[in-house]
């Protein structure tokens, strides 16, 4: 214990974890945070890039607003990291005449297969910035597309890293973990100050405070105003949980996109018992204890009330007959099996969940203890106000598309649609659909560049399961693979990828599943 606390990226993490929920408990004034920018910014040139790296991944639920003025108390942390970190590698590693040297080989040497990857997201970067012709509002598209760079830069490391150095996956693995179990500790107390204090002490406390520390204050007036974060069934509420995300829907996004690392560390001995080509005797043997935290995660996802997740279990499960029957060998058969025996649990802790959701909360009593099972069933129901709601706005979006097929009404622009104000987008205002928002922002044939970017993302899962020696990556691209598909059938009914600890997440989870994939000649060489 003593010998982790000496080492600095330990000391800095305990530092910016203790500031962090100082500032979010009222203890100390959020101008504190000016300080651990600072201190994090130093850290990150300081130290070498892969700890600088883990650091960022480990930190992402918790990185915090910066109150520069109090009219500019939004911008958060992590793009100052990623800033630095991305350039810190850039200059470092000589990245200029890399690509230089590379792009004058593609030249001569031009392969679509090699470069699919790249050719998508050019085509979404285009077509992005050719939408700002459509829009309204330049500067929220400008805005935009600043936002989506900065979040991606972290991902141009962290495929650098793993290619030059496979081992370095496992350490960015355990603090993807690790980022999961803080974001889970936090879920568990905030449903346990449910039972202690009233709705108007909880709002007080979490939006007035906590969500004040860490997004800023128009997000902390929003998310007094939206009530997102409650089921309700007339009189009736219950929480639905969000931890240290924004809201109850990009919450169990990040929780499953964790999953993938927590399966990883829990599992891999299991397979490395010379028994992988047997599954009864693989379901016997003994997993690692961290495995206890899979129906932890689960039951949390499920307290998020947020019935598109609920149903978007089904991907996975809908999905895994196609992929057991490209799987050729009965080991790589065998692990997918064993993963997708954790999806059983998902259903059958919908009973634990449901006194929890009819209990008392808020210093309320409940009438009754029916109210999950209502919110179950108003998933079919399309006259149930928010189903009846998302219907009216996907009608809108495509009507839009149809209008705007080329460039879309531009990026950052989806409230144009709903004939809001821009500023709306702020406030989550999109089709409830990702790809409809993607569509209505800058295109069909953005979608398209964005689906294919999606696709190889997936395909690459793949071929690391089915190539990769090494067990505990097999497990992890296995895991990526199907928790990436229940998030993707997710995304049909939200935007909620679009948020920027979501986002975060699912970028470092790609990257690294890219940089293991067997590399081209062109790509050894870069």
């Amino acid at each position: 214990m003593f010998n982790t606390l000496k080492k600095p990226v330990n000391i800095v993490f305990l530092i910016e974890v203790v500031v962090v929920f100082l500032v979010a408990f009222g203890v100390i004034p959020r101008n504190t945070i000016l300080g651990l920018a600072i201190l994090t910014g130093f850290f990150v040139l300081w130290a070498d890039l892969e700890t600088a790296t883990a650091f960022f991944v480990r930190s992402v639920p918790i990185f915090v607003a910066i109150p520069l003025t109090p009219y500019f108390d939004s911008f958060n942390i992590w793009r100052i990291a990623s800033g630095l970190i991305f350039l810190k590698w850039f200059f470092a590693e000589k990245k200029l005449v890399q690509i230089k040297k590379l792009s004058g080989e593609v030249a001569f040497n031009i392969n679509f297969q090699e470069y699919q990857l790249s050719f998508f997201a050019l085509v979404v970067l285009v077509f992005s910035l050719f939408s700002l012709i459509a829009a309204d509002d330049l500067v929220s598209g400008i805005k935009r597309i600043i936002y989506f760079t900065n979040l991606s830069l972290i991902g141009f490391v962290i495929y650098d890293l793993v290619r030059k150095k496979p081992e370095t996956t496992r350490n960015l693995v355990k603090n993807i973990l690790l980022s999961g179990v803080i974001v889970a500790v936090v879920a568990v107390a905030q449903l346990i100050s449910a039972y202690m204090v009233s709705i108007y002490e909880f709002m007080d406390f979490w939006a007035g405070s906590v969500q004040l520390g860490f997004y800023g204050s128009a997000w902390s007036q929003t998310a007094q105003e939206a009530n997102t974060w409650f089921a309700y069934f007339g009189p009736q509420l219950s929480l639905r949980i969000f931890s240290t995300l924004p809201d109850s829907h990009s919450f169990p996004i990040f929780l499953l996109l964790a999953i993938p690392s927590l399966l990883a560390f829990s599992l891999t001995k299991v397979f490395q018992t010379g028994q992988i080509s047997q599954l009864k005797k693989l379901i016997k043997t003994r997993a690692s204890l961290l495995v206890i935290l899979i129906p932890i995660f689960f039951l949390l996802v499920i307290l998020s009330g947020t019935r598109g997740i609920w149903l978007a279990v089904l991907g996975p499960i809908v999905t895994l007959p196609f992929l057991l029957k490209l799987s050729k060998s009965i080991s790589d058969k065998n692990i997918l099996k064993y993963i997708s025996l954790f999806f059983v649990l998902f259903p059958m802790l919908f009973s634990v969940a449901y006194p929890i959701f009819g209990s008392d909360q808020f210093q309320i009593k409940k009438t009754g203890s029916e109210i999950l099972a209502k919110r179950i069933r108003s998933i079919l129901d399309l006259e149930e106000t928010s189903n009846n709601g998302r219907i009216a706005i996907w009608k809108a979006s495509v009507a839009s598309i149809i209008k705007k097929p080329l460039l879309g009404v531009g990026i950052g622009n989806y409230p144009v649609v709903l004939s809001q104000e821009t500023e709306y987008a702020k406030a989550g205002s999109s089709a409830h659909n990702l790809y409809l928002t993607i569509a209505a922002e800058i295109g069909i044939l953005g979608l398209v560049a964005v689906l294919g970017t999606l696709l190889l993302i997936l395909k690459s899962g793949l071929a690391v399961f089915w190539s990769n020696t090494n067990i505990f990556n097999k497990v992890y691209s296995a895991s990526f693979v199907l928790y990436t598909i229940w998030v993707l059938f997710y995304s049909l009914t939200d935007a909620a990828l679009f948020d920027e600890r979501a986002f975060l997440i699912f970028a470092v989870n790609s990257a690294i599943i890219l940089s293991l994939k067997k590399p081209s000649k062109f790509e050894g060489a870069y």
